[in-house]
């Protein structure tokens, strides 16, 4: 997937993660996501979110490297989440780089 599909927002080192309309577009309505745990330290290319949709089965790779801070525990109860438009509920994890 191609990074016009991810936003980031980066305050004081930490990088918040989510997808843009394009990449909800692309994918279709999201029925499944695994992200990793916090605490997982994540390289360049490595899969930040393995996700199936309506249109794809996809391994999204992390957009920046470093640790994972915090995930969207919403997400991962309810995956529906990743398909809005509030970066505040629709997030999928943050980096510290």
């Amino acid at each position: 997937m191609d990074t016009k599909y991810y936003w980031t927002d980066e305050a004081n080192g930490v990088v918040t993660v989510g997808l843009t309309a394009d990449g909800q577009n692309e994918l279709g309505n999201i029925t499944f996501v695994s992200i990793p745990k916090v605490g997982t330290t994540l390289s360049a290319n490595d899969t930040l979110l393995n996700v199936e949709a309506d249109k794809a089965v996809s391994d999204i790779p992390t957009p920046v490297a470093g640790k994972v801070v915090a995930i969207n525990e919403k997400a991962t109860d309810d995956p529906s989440v990743l398909n809005g438009k509030d970066k505040s509920e629709s997030w999928i994890a943050k980096i510290q780089k």
